[in-house]
């Protein structure tokens, strides 16, 4: 399952100081070994330079150095040269004859029978002198070293390789700690307030209610809205926290400090067939679901509602709840900057690629309202993201909204109405909830599911959110949900 955005950031921050720890010492590895190749290949050079330069001056010629021959040439063509057997192709009578033409001696290198010869040619009196220096315990001496530096840089790669691992973790080890530290303090913060909010939410609703005066009952609902409000932004932090833990793990829906205060999500109930959590769910039936559930919301912004969803299931493996409230709260999120214009809800199936091997199924959530900057396509994901305000979902006249397309059919609810506040807005500003976690938390859920969840608009001319979740196979019992045409009329 896949973990957190922070987490992953983490790890590759870990990857990439280790790969560049990892990179440095090879560097530093490779620069040593080849420092040293250069040093003894010159040194071996200027040897070699030396002897022969020693030979053609004073060598005798029954007892050159070892690995060498002198061959001396007399102006009436005879050579004299030691006892032992010279290589063959030895004396070079080429560069004799050119040295004896020019007068200026020469050093050559030939390359014959897997080794390097030198030969060193000049004038020396009344004779021309050849000096050939066989290279080849200089040419082993470095092969032995490269084999030894091979071995050596091995071993050493390996220990580069162990200590950029462990540099990495401990230079990540604190930012891993200090993220602990903030989810379990968000969480810890979030389960201790839940009580308090409770408590003040109820003695709110208690004075509301045995208020007298018109005005005093008005400000306590007001006051009841904002517990309410308070109570969803501790269930999305504590909400956060745990999925940063466990990515899939959704709390009771009973424990759910929103629902107690009578807060009314779309998807955030039990699951009404009882079936198992991690299953098969049909993305179509529940993209038509949560269209049901939002139609009098609709109809109070004068928002037609088109639902455009194939006949046959749509299957992702999941959890059927989260799944239902990321449906559910991106309809929210168009209603909320949509007012007297269109949405539109797709499913459908694509094709696999690279990310989803098995094919991609797609739910597409498109509106005419508010839209955004595109430079904020991303950051709107980000949690407590600010933007530019968005005007509370108050101003809305109840009209006529027809919401017409195949899903499920289902009464609609009770509104939220203005005390409940809007669904959770483009990660901006949402009416009166001026900070927001919504798309963030969706984008974990979608996250952890496997999925992607990406966000387009201009501003005036609407968004589009895209989720893709990875196709899953048609469930071998056989069962399919309930699907029926939908058709609403507020009237």
């Amino acid at each position: 399952m896949n973990r957190s955005p922070e987490l992953g950031a983490v790890r590759r921050a870990r990857w990439r100081i280790g790969l560049l720890v990892g990179l440095a010492i090879g560097t530093l590895l490779a620069m040593l070994g080849a420092i040293s190749y250069e040093v003894l290949r010159h040194s071996q050079e200027e040897q070699i330079g030396r002897e022969l330069a020693y030979g053609v001056r004073t060598g005798v010629i029954a007892g050159p150095p070892a690995c060498s021959w002198i061959f001396a040439f007399a102006d009436d063509g005879t050579v004299a040269s030691g006892d032992r057997a010279a290589p063959p192709g030895f004396p070079m009578r080429d560069a004799v004859a050119e040295v004896a033409a020019t007068g200026a001696g020469q050093t050559v290198q030939v390359d014959r029978d897997g080794t390097t010869y030198w030969i060193r040619t000049e004038r020396r009196g009344d004779q021309i002198v050849q000096a050939v220096f066989d290279a080849r315990f200089q040419l082993a001496d470095r092969r032995h070293l490269l084999t030894a530096f091979l071995s050596a840089a091995l071993a050493g790669l390996f220990a580069a390789a162990l200590t950029a691992v462990t540099v990495g973790r401990r230079a990540v080890a604190p930012l891993v700690e200090a993220l602990g530290r903030q989810r379990r303090f968000v969480a810890d913060a979030s389960h201790e307030l839940r009580t308090p909010i409770a408590q003040v939410h109820t003695r709110a609703q208690l004075l509301a209610r045995r208020a007298s005066a018109e005005t005093d009952r008005r400000e306590l609902d007001r006051l009841v809205g904002a517990t309410r409000r308070l109570g969803e932004i501790v269930d999305d932090l504590l909400l956060s926290a745990r999925l940063a833990a466990d990515p899939i793990a959704l709390p009771a829906p009973a424990q759910r400090l929103g629902q107690r205060l009578g807060r009314r999500i779309s998807g955030r109930h039990p699951d009404p067939t009882g079936r198992p959590m991690n299953q098969p769910v049909d993305l179509a039936w529940l993209a038509g679901d949560a269209v049901s559930a939002a139609a009098e919301r609709a109809a109070e912004r004068s928002v037609s509602v088109t639902v455009d969803v194939p006949t046959n299931p749509v299957p992702v493996v999941g959890v059927e709840s989260a799944l239902r409230r990321v449906a559910a709260e991106l309809l929210a999120n168009a209603l909320t900057h949509t007012t007297g214009g269109h949405l539109t809800v797709t499913v459908r199936t694509a094709p696999p690629n690279r990310a989803f091997r098995g094919g991609i199924a797609e739910m597409v959530v498109s509106d005419t309202g508010d839209g955004f900057d595109p430079a904020d396509a991303e950051r709107i994901f980000d949690r407590f993201h600010r933007g530019p305000a968005t005007s509370p979902d108050t101003a809305a006249t109840p009209s006529s909204s027809p919401v017409t397309g195949p899903g499920p059919a289902a009464a609609p609810g009770p509104s939220p109405g203005p005390a409940a506040g809007p669904g959770p807005g483009y990660g901006f500003s949402y009416g009166q909830r001026r900070f927001g976690l919504g798309l963030a938390l969706l984008r974990e859920v979608v996250t952890s599911h496997g999925g992607t969840i990406t966000a387009d608009g201009h501003p005036g001319t609407g968004a589009t959110f895209t989720v893709r979740l990875p196709l899953a196979p048609a469930p071998s019992n056989g069962h399919t949900p309930n699907r029926a045409l939908v058709a609403t009329d507020p009237h």
